[in-house]
């Protein structure tokens, strides 16, 4: 069941999304693979997210919360318009359904017990057919009517800063512990541009891990400074064809060259925000939703102090 837009049920108050791939990617790297289940099967990442989602709640206390999912990592879509779209990180291409992305082999039997986990907890958890994370996201923190926590390790969704929405991102600088807090004012000082100019900078510049090529010789530096000077990607491209306008000959002619790229390239580089979210409740579990599930899960995994420490904090 979809719903319309504002309609989540239990986003009144500060929602905090989490890019969910993002953050247990980086729990598998920053947490010993000697963490592992009385079976001996490495639960570094399960346990290392549970740390995270239990420092996050204790530390900024959202009142909803919502473990946003990567159904298709490469949406073909986006690959029809720029084929090169993380190309590089496709590690079987498949006729039928999303590629397979090249993952760690220890990660990979992982990712199943953190989705039954954040389930029998009650922690809602949203992927939709199609869709990253990100258009999720962005989707979520479009229909939101309070302020909005983004926790994610990538930069893209730098793009829904928005300080007069109270939208900002919680980028993790070491673990959880250290977040940076991303705001329009250290975009402006990082970057030159705000939340809403952001996309427009990673479309010029491009972004090799994402396979996005940007503009042969227009690097950060040169972007932000166009983007000052005429406002946005279409005021840039207005000024190629407009003699009088202060461009180099040299920028002038990548520009114009790279116009099939800058056509298409902006519908992939910003977030969709209008992806069709599941009706769910995404208020702040108390009690775990499904106890007896959450036991056996306990006890086949190990989980041991990193849900207890959570549950605890949940409850509080």
């Amino acid at each position: 069941m979809s719903v319309p837009y504002g309609m989540m049920r239990g986003v009144t108050g500060r929602l905090m999304l989490l890019d969910t791939a993002s953050l247990y990617f980086r729990a598998y790297f920053g947490v010993p693979d000697s963490v592992r289940a009385p079976d001996g099967s490495p639960v570094n990442a399960v346990r290392g997210l549970l740390d995270f989602i239990d420092r996050l709640v204790k530390d900024h206390r959202p009142d909803a919360l919502v473990a946003c999912m990567d159904a298709d990592w490469r949406p073909e879509w986006r690959v029809e318009l720029i084929p090169s779209y993380k190309a590089h990180r496709v590690a079987e291409e498949r006729e039928v359904g999303p590629d397979e992305e090249e993952v760690p082999d220890t990660l990979s039997p992982q990712v199943p017990v953190i989705e039954g986990v954040l389930d029998a907890l009650g922690i809602a958890r949203v992927g939709v057919a199609g869709y990253e994370a990100d258009d999720v996201i962005g989707t979520f923190t479009a229909r939101a009517k309070g302020p909005v926590d983004i926790v994610t390790g990538d930069r893209d969704l730098y793009q829904l800063v928005d300080d007069e929405r109270g939208v900002r991102v919680l980028y993790p600088l070491k673990g959880v512990g250290t977040l940076q807090l991303t705001d329009e004012s250290w975009l402006r000082e990082k970057y030159g541009v705000d939340g809403g100019g952001y996309a427009d900078l990673a479309l010029l510049r491009g972004d090799p891990s994402d396979g996005l090529p940007g503009v042969p010789g227009i690097g950060e530096k040169t972007a932000a400074k166009l983007l000052a000077e005429f406002g946005d990607v279409a005021g840039i491209m207005a000024a190629v064809d407009d003699p009088k306008a202060r461009l180099t000959p040299s920028q002038r002619k990548r520009l114009d060259e790279s116009r099939p790229y800058v056509a298409v390239a902006p519908k992939v580089v910003r977030v969709a925000q209008d992806v069709p979210l599941p009706d769910v409740d995404t208020t702040l579990p108390r009690t775990p939703r499904d106890p007896a599930g959450l036991d056996e899960l306990a006890a086949r995994w190990g989980l041991g102090g990193s849900l207890q420490r959570l549950l605890v904090t949940l409850g509080a």
